[in-house]
């Protein structure tokens, strides 16, 4: 049953974001180092992308530590103990390996022990597809509080030899807290929109183990991990991107009963600065009401919206009953869109400090 344009299915029960986290890399690439690794410079990579450095996963890192970590904060900022936590859902596209799902992983690291746990892979409309799904559980009944992660290695399938495409990504993660909410609380998701189109698939795709021609099962682990790369039609992802962002989100706000002059801030996929801003130009949303970092991580797939979203709450650009619209795009072809009304987080309501639990990770 999902929830209505009021936020609240017919029981009466929604969905809330109620913590926020997030965690990247301590390592910096920026485009200067780029620059004696491909043919590429400066100049071209932020003229066409925005992007001025991005972040590197250490070779103990893996997308569950990167998530666990981004998931403790997400943990301590609600204000929750774990072991309250029954769903876990991971967003990836570059999981530790083929099993057992990344999540599973989260779900043991950060201590909720009774919860069910899988991963969701839509590339980098993961997120908004884990969170879709976080809410329909949470509204429902079913679940009563959700950590839906975002997280990714991307520079584990990027070619490095191709410009087009290395220049692009980084990895990161960031996490969510659903919880469930009564009518008439504040805060609630609503208005969700996932969409996709498969006969666009080969504009963006990454190959795997198990892609036909790859190595047999007696090959090295290392030659299996060389067939994993992202091909990607940049011009026609592009164009595709900008349509699909800016229908999907009109759509969203008008199924919320909104207008964009009641958005308070736009927080989209982080891919490229030129798709942000088309798509903010054509929707009529300023840029001083859309947040962006994609200048300081590259596009970290998946963990984008997380990210930014951690990040505006920390720089104060959310407070509650704030609309906020989300928009994501990703290979499927695939993209989505929901409006929140921002419930707040706890751990800023009360003043607390952070730090405390991301001890464990």
């Amino acid at each position: 049953m999902a929830p209505t344009a009021s936020g609240h299915g017919a029981t009466g029960y929604g969905a809330r974001i109620t913590g926020v986290g997030r965690y990247v890399p301590e390592r910096v690439m920026t485009n200067a180092e780029l620059e004696r690794m491909v043919d590429t410079n400066d100049e071209w990579i932020v003229e066409r992308t925005g992007i001025h450095e991005r972040r590197i996963a250490g070779p103990d890192e893996t997308s569950s530590t990167l998530g666990t970590r981004a998931g403790l904060a997400a943990i301590e900022s609600a204000l929750i103990d774990p072991a309250t936590i029954d769903l876990v859902i991971a967003a990836t596209c570059t999981p530790d390996g083929m099993f057992p799902a990344v999540a599973t992983r989260i779900q043991h690291a950060v201590g909720a022990g009774r919860a069910g746990a899988f991963d969701v892979n839509a590339a980098c409309n993961g997120f908004m597809s884990a969170l879709s799904t976080a809410v329909q559980f949470v509204a429902a009944g079913t679940s009563q509080r959700a950590l839906v992660v975002g997280t990714e290695t991307m520079s584990r399938i990027v070619d490095w030899t191709d410009r087009g495409t290395c220049v692009l990504f980084g990895d990161g993660a960031g996490a969510v807290i659903v919880e469930r909410s009564v009518e008439g609380e504040p805060g609630h998701i609503n208005a969700l929109l996932l969409r996709s189109d498969g006969s666009q698939a080969d504009l963006l795709w990454a190959s795997g183990p198990c892609t036909p021609g790859a190595p047999s099962p007696s090959s090295a682990l290392g030659l299996a991990r060389e067939e994993a790369r992202i091909v990607m039609d940049g011009r026609s992802v592009f164009r595709h991107a900008v349509n699909a962002l800016v229908e999907t989100s009109m759509e969203a706000v008008t199924n919320a009963g909104l207008t964009v002059d009641d958005i308070a801030l736009c927080v989209p996929h982080q891919a490229n600065r030129r798709i942000i801003t088309a798509m903010a130009d054509r929707v009529g949303l300023p840029m001083e009401r859309v947040y962006v970092n994609v200048d300081r991580y590259g596009n970290t797939s998946s963990a984008t919206i997380p990210i930014a979203l951690a990040e505006a709450e920390a720089d104060g650009r959310l407070k509650p009953g704030d609309r906020v619209l989300f928009a994501a795009f990703g290979g499927g072809l695939s993209w989505s869109a929901m409006v929140v009304e921002w419930a707040g987080i706890r751990a800023s309501r009360a003043g607390l400090p952070t730090g405390i639990l991301a001890a464990r990770a």
